[in-house]
């Protein structure tokens, strides 16, 4: 059961999310928070994934700011161009704002159980480490989040379930990065983080060229784990 609602943004406006419901229509809701290509097929694919795991799935577009409705892929020089441009104009803290809109509406929408959980990819997977700092969201995931390093100071805040999917590979956060993330965070008894030797960034990623079935398979089990005992 999929479709498109309108959430209204703090600061005004109103934005789209994309909604997938699980067969019986009612659950704890996972918002999956989208990467630089905008809420296209491969989101979608995941908030279907979410859904059939009984799961009411949110995903909104948060580059409305900027081009409202953006859905391009990983397949062409032209469409990465746009992907980092958009990125690179993405205003980190209206991110967060726009989210925090999503989390108080998602709490009461029709058939959710007022338990929320984020799980989010490159650039949401960055976002869903500031929601760990800055929300509260009930439990959130980070699938091979960009420039977490830089926000390590936020950490303290931290409360609920922070779950970290890390690619030891990944092209665009360093062996560095990756270590000071480990080492920053191995004694928060709120976070636990998961390294993947071997692998790419987007290795979860449905149709994408590092696309790696078995530790996507292996992450995304790990991540129901995480929603299971933290939305129950």
């Amino acid at each position: 059961m999929a479709d498109w609602i309108e959430i209204k943004a703090n600061d005004g406006g109103s934005f789209k999310a994309y909604v997938e419901k699980p067969k019986s229509g009612a659950g704890p809701v996972v918002i999956c928070i989208q990467e630089i290509f905008g809420v296209n097929h491969a989101m979608r694919d995941i908030a279907k994934h979410w859904a059939d795991q009984g799961y009411i799935a949110v995903a909104p577009d948060l580059f409305w700011r900027q081009e409202p409705g953006v859905d391009i892929t990983d397949q062409s020089e032209a469409e990465w161009k746009k992907a980092f441009e958009l990125f690179q104009g993405f205003d980190l803290d209206k991110g967060v704002e726009d989210l925090l809109a999503t989390i108080a509406h998602c709490r009461s929408m029709n058939g959710a159980s007022g338990k929320v959980g984020t799980v989010g990819f490159c650039l949401g997977g960055k976002l869903a480490y500031l929601l760990a700092c800055r929300s509260d969201a009930d439990c959130n995931v980070s699938y091979y989040g960009v420039g977490i390093e830089e926000l390590l100071g936020e950490a303290q805040n931290i409360t609920n379930p922070l779950m970290m999917h890390i690619a030891e590979e990944d092209g665009f956060v360093s062996k560095d990065a990756q270590a000071k993330i480990n080492e920053g965070l191995k004694d928060h008894n709120s976070v636990t983080i998961h390294n993947y030797p071997g692998m790419d960034h987007a290795f979860a990623r449905i149709g994408g060229v590092p696309y790696d079935e078995e530790n996507a398979n292996l992450a995304n089990s790990r991540s129901l784990e995480a929603f299971k005992r933290a939305l129950a």
